[in-house]
């Protein structure tokens, strides 16, 4: 049940990245939070399964890490990669 509440601060963290990054009119609105919510699941899992329980702050912690690393890395990235793109297929349509 405690892997709902790192989803939910994984999703947080990763909305709260897409309005603090520029560009974000090129990319989904989606993108982060669930960016951030798959980095929180799959670090609090594999935290569980590597035996450290939710009583330890450490998932608790990383559950908020793993998603601003992932989202900082991954949305500046995806922004630049669409707005090269676009330029890319403008150029070639002749806009």
């Amino acid at each position: 049940m405690q892997i709902l509440l790192a989803l939910i601060f994984g999703a947080v963290v990763g909305l709260a990245a897409h309005f603090v990054l520029p560009h974000r009119e090129v990319r989904g609105v989606a993108l982060a939070p669930v960016t951030g919510a798959a980095a929180a699941g799959v670090s609090w899992t594999l935290l569980t399964w590597v035996g450290i329980g939710f009583d330890s702050p450490v998932p608790w912690i990383v559950s908020i890490v793993a998603p601003a690393v992932a989202t900082l890395v991954l949305l500046p990235i995806v922004s630049r990669v669409r707005i090269h793109a676009d330029a890319d297929l403008r150029a070639r349509s002749g806009i």
